[in-house]
C-alpha cells in the first residue's frame, strides 16, 4: 500500500488530473449516443405511414443497440412529426439539423420530401425515405435516397395486369391533391401504360380532405362517366371511405387502389366495402425470405399487428443508415460511404442503389381483398 502511494504521488497533481480527463473523456465518448432524425406524419390520415415506420424504426434501433450499438456508443432517435404539411416539415427538418443528428430516416410521402429535400442538401445531410416514390428527386446528384422503386413502376405494374385481366378498360380515377407529387404522377404512369395498350382513362377527380367535397360526392361523379372501373390513388383511409360511398350506388364496380392505399388500415375501415379490391403491393406479404419472417415475427410480438410495406422499407432504411454509419471511415461522408457500399441486404433481397441514389425493387404485385386478406393474383 506504501508503494502504491508513493507511486501515486510521483505522478504529481498535473499528471493525474491528465489521467483523469482522459478516463472521462474515454467514457463520455463511449456513452454519448449517436442520433438519427425520424420525420413523418403520425397522426391524421396518413399516420398508418408514420406510425407503422416509426415502430420499424425503433425496432431497428434496438436491436442495433443490443449487439453494441455503433463503435460502443449507442443510437437515439430523434422523432420529428411533419403533419403532412410543407410547413411543418421544413421547420422540423431544420431543428434535426440544429440537433446535429447524423442523417434522417423519412419523410413517408412524396410532397413532404420535395418539400424539405432543398434543406437537406443544403445541409450535406443524408435522408433515406422508406416510402417516398416521387419522380420529381430520380436522377438528381444530391443527399436524398430512398429504398423503394418510383411511382412508374407500380403504376405501370397496374395498368398492365388490368389491360391483360380485361375487367376494366375505361376507367374513372380519383387522386389525393394533398399529396401532389405522388397522386398525379402515379396517375399520369397509370394513364399511360393503360392507354398505350388500348384502355382509356375516360374522367379524373382531385380531391382535398381539407375542401368540402364529399366521399359521396365524388363516388357520384365517378360513377356518372359509367366506367367500367374505378381506380383510387390515395391513402389507406380515403381509400376505404371512397370506396365505402361507392358501394353504395354501385355494388359490382370493379375498384382497384394504387400502393399507397394498400395498408392494414385499408382492411380495418373498409370492412366489407373493400372486399373483392385489388391493389398493387410494394412487397411480397407471403415472402420466404428468412430476414423477413424473423422481422415481421419479431414484429408482431412487439406490436401486436403486421409491420406491411411501410414497416418492412422503414427497417431496410435504417439499416441503409446503421450499416454505413459502422463502415464510414474517418474523412469520408456518408453519402459517399453509401454509394461506395451500394449494395445492402433487405428484409426481401438484396437492393442496389445507382449513382443518385434511386433502386428498382422487384416485389411488386396485384392482390386483391378477400375475407378482410390480401391474396396475390399475379
Amino acid at each position: 500500500m506504501k508503494e502504491i502511494a508513493r507511486s501515486r504521488k510521483c505522478l504529481g497533481p498535473w499528471t493525474t488530473a491528465l489521467v483523469a480527463v482522459v478516463w472521462l473523456l474515454a467514457a463520455c465518448e463511449s456513452k454519448e449516443p449517436l442520433h438519427i432524425g425520424f420525420v413523418a406524419g403520425t397522426l391524421g390520415r396518413v399516420a398508418d405511414l408514420g406510425v407503422t415506420g416509426l415502430d420499424a424504426a425503433q425496432l431497428a434501433v434496438a436491436q442495433c443497440n443490443q449487439d453494441g450499438g455503433i463503435r460502443g456508443r449507442p443510437v437515439q432517435l430523434i422523432v420529428k412529426d411533419d403533419h403532412q404539411d410543407p410547413e411543418t416539415a421544413r421547420k422540423v427538418v431544420r431543428e434535426l439539423i440544429a440537433a446535429g443528428v447524423l442523417a434522417v430516416i423519412g419523410p413517408m410521402t412524396s410532397d413532404m420530401a420535395v418539400a424539405v429535400v432543398p434543406l437537406l442538401n443544403d445541409a450535406r445531410l443524408v435522408t433515406v425515405s422508406p416510402t417516398a416514390t416521387t419522380e420529381e428527386l430520380s436522377g438528381l446528384d444530391d443527399f436524398f435516397f430512398r429504398v423503394t422503386s418510383t411511382t412508374r413502376a407500380f403504376a405501370n405494374k397496374s395498368a398492365h395486369y388490368h389491360i391483360q385481366n380485361g375487367t376494366m378498360r375505361r376507367i374513372a380515377a380519383a387522386y389525393d391533391t394533398g399529396n401532389r407529387s405522388f397522386g398525379e404522377k402515379w396517375l399520369d404512369n397509370f394513364r399511360a401504360a393503360f392507354t398505350g395498350s388500348g384502355g382509356a382513362v375516360i374522367h379524373t377527380i382531385g380531391f382535398n380532405t381539407n375542401q368540402p367535397a364529399t366521399f359521396l360526392q365524388i363516388a357520384r361523379d365517378l360513377l356518372a362517366a359509367e366506367p367500367d372501373g374505378i381506380l383510387i390513388v390515395a391513402n389507406s383511409m380515403d381509400s376505404a371511405l371512397l370506396c365505402q360511398q361507392i358501394r353504395k350506388l354501385d355494388t359490382a364496380v370493379p375498384i382497384t387502389l394504387a400502393d399507397w392505399g394498400a395498408t392494414e388500415r385499408l382492411l380495418e375501415l373498409g370492412g366489407k366495402a373493400v372486399e373483392g379490391v385489388t391493389v398493387v403491393q410494394t412487397f411480397d406479404r407471403d415472402s420466404e425470405s428468412p430476414g423477413y419472417k424473423a422481422f415481421r415475427q419479431t414484429f408482431l410480438e412487439r406490436y401486436r399487428r403486421e409491420p406491411g410495406f411501410p414497416g418492412v422499407n422503414t427497417y431496410d432504411a435504417m439499416q441503409v443508415v446503421l450499416t454505413a454509419l459502422k463502415a464510414q471511415k474517418k474523412g469520408t461522408g456518408l453519402k459517399e460511404t453509401i454509394l461506395t457500399l451500394r449494395r445492402f441486404a433487405g428484409l426481401q433481397g438484396e437492393f442496389e442503389f445507382d449513382p443518385f441514389g434511386d433502386v428498382d425493387r422487384k416485389e411488386a404485385s396485384i392482390s386483391m381483398v378477400r375475407n378482410q386478406s390480401f391474396v396475390v393474383l399475379e
